[in-house]
């Protein structure tokens, strides 16, 4: 069939001289704007506008993983109530934190204009667990089985003081809005391993039942990379995601001739324009058709053996919960999904602390775990790396009143605590020390950036190179920081 001539582009009889300089100028400004822009954009997808293979050359060099799994706790756990174990402090308990700890370091409004800073030391009890001995609070007995699997880092610290530059900063690699998120950049270099599905999926926990710090969607956005990238919401309830199911009356092979029309519609504008959000736009279209069939299927865990339910624990069984998306998280991994990133909100943690947490281990400890041992008894770990941890820490001093059995505790950016486990990482491990008040890192810290540097390197992408050109710089996750932490990989 003959393609339509572009009307657009057919010449005027009527046309002044006038008319005609007004109409070679744009051609020479998107001219200009294409010597601007990164000679990737023009390629656009390939393997039938699918966007599955990632960039050429990458990976760079042999990749201890092949997809990541971020179990992202919103609002920042208490490195002391859960992994950094300071017996000492409950000598110290409240008295005011020495200035040659603080040294004068930035704390937020919320405890600024207090009279006192009084220390508070975890009213939860620890031991030591696994062959590893690592030390882990009662409140996560389930995550306390898996020592030997883990690699505890508890020196990562950040720029960020508040929560949304903060979860900004650890998620895109800027404290400041408008950059790639982590799994977009996995995306856009790496590509997909399932034509069929999004490289980079979304889960959001639903059900808590307090007031929480929201979650912005440019927290799994692409930016200025083509929105191909950007991550795919999957919903708890109904459709995974929204308009999934075709409307009544229209079957598969009726939305199959509409998308053959839009697409046509679409690859003829393109040829006009050369716009490469055009071809991202088609490669959608094609990914959403191949997702009703694809999705529907994944998300139905009516199949899985009962002690697959037993082990991820009872809240599994409700889409949307944490522990439901840690199992989902297990089959779009399973499939081929690149990255998955869980949300899981509650750890804002100013006053009432430790009722306020136990809620939040409850909901939480034994589905983290479970993805652990489920990864690793399907032999998927070892090419599957799982990340714990949030955008800082809590503060050792009191925030509010401190009593015998309740005390709140503030923003800590200077030194928090994450795990990994598989993807190449030691296990059984613990890296890094803080001092005896958890407030300062005294040996191996890790920066934001170092730590997403060692996510890129376990996918065997070198963090420097894998760029974007975007208003005449050339932009990374790392920026200009970062460096692979050696001591994590085994």
């Amino acid at each position: 069939m003959k393609r339509p001539v572009n009307s657009n582009l057919t010449l005027h009889p009527a046309w002044t001289r006038r008319h005609f300089f007004a109409r070679t100028t744009l051609g020479v400004g998107t001219a200009a704007l294409a010597s601007l822009l990164p000679p990737q954009l023009a390629a656009g997808p390939v393997d039938g506008a699918t966007g599955k293979r990632g960039l050429p050359g990458l990976p760079h060099f042999a990749p201890r993983a092949k997809r990541v799994i971020f179990l992202y706790q919103s609002g920042g756990p208490s490195q002391l109530d859960l992994f950094d174990y300071k017996p000492g402090l409950h000598e110290l308990r409240g008295t005011e934190l020495p200035a040659s700890i603080r040294m004068g370091q930035r704390i937020t409004g919320m405890t600024s204009q207090q009279a006192q800073l009084p220390v508070a030391p975890s009213l939860f009890r620890f031991a030591q667990h696994g062959q590893s001995g690592t030390w882990v609070s009662e409140l996560l007995p389930h995550t306390a089985r898996v020592v030997d699997d883990l690699l505890v880092v508890k020196t990562v610290h950040t720029e960020a003081i508040n929560h949304d530059p903060a979860m900004t900063f650890i998620q895109t690699g800027s404290q400041q809005p408008g950059r790639p998120s982590m799994g977009a950049w996995l995306s856009y270099g790496l590509g997909s391993e399932n034509e069929s599905l999004p490289s980079f999926v979304v889960l959001v926990s639903k059900g808590e039942n307090r007031a929480m710090q929201p979650i912005m969607s440019r927290m799994w956005g692409s930016a200025f990379l083509p929105s191909s990238h950007q991550g795919v919401k999957f919903r708890g309830g109904g459709d995974p995601v929204l308009y999934l199911s075709n409307p009544p009356g229209i079957n598969t092979a009726t939305r199959r001739r509409m998308m053959d029309g839009i697409g046509e519609l679409n690859r003829i504008r393109m040829d006009s324009l050369g716009d490469p959000e055009i071809a991202a736009r088609i490669s959608q279209y094609e990914m959403a058709f191949r997702m009703q069939a694809s999705v529907p299927e994944l998300t139905d865990v009516s199949q899985e053996p009962e002690r697959t339910f037993d082990l991820y624990g009872p809240g599994s069984r409700t889409p949307g919960t944490y522990a439901a998306n840690c199992l989902l998280a297990r089959r779009l991994s399973e499939k081929g999904v690149r990255f998955v990133q869980l949300f899981h909100r509650g750890w804002d943690q100013h006053l009432n602390l430790p009722s306020a947490i136990r809620e939040q281990c409850s909901a939480t400890d034994q589905a983290s775990a479970a993805l652990v041992t489920d990864l690793k008894q399907r032999g998927l770990l070892e090419e599957t790396l799982v990340i714990w941890g949030g955008e800082f820490g809590r503060t050792v001093y009191c925030q509010g009143q401190l009593t015998e059995d309740n005390y709140g505790r503030d923003h800590h950016p200077r030194c928090f605590t994450m795990w990994m486990a598989g993807g190449g990482m030691k296990a059984g491990a613990v890296y890094g020390e803080t001092d005896d008040f958890g407030y300062n890192v005294v040996r191996n810290p890790v920066h934001v950036h170092d730590f997403q540097a060692t996510v890129l390197h376990a996918l065997g992408i070198d963090h420097t190179r894998l760029t974007f050109k975007f208003q005449g710089r050339h932009h990374r996750l790392t920026d200009i920081h970062g460096r692979v932490m050696e001591d994590f990989l085994a």
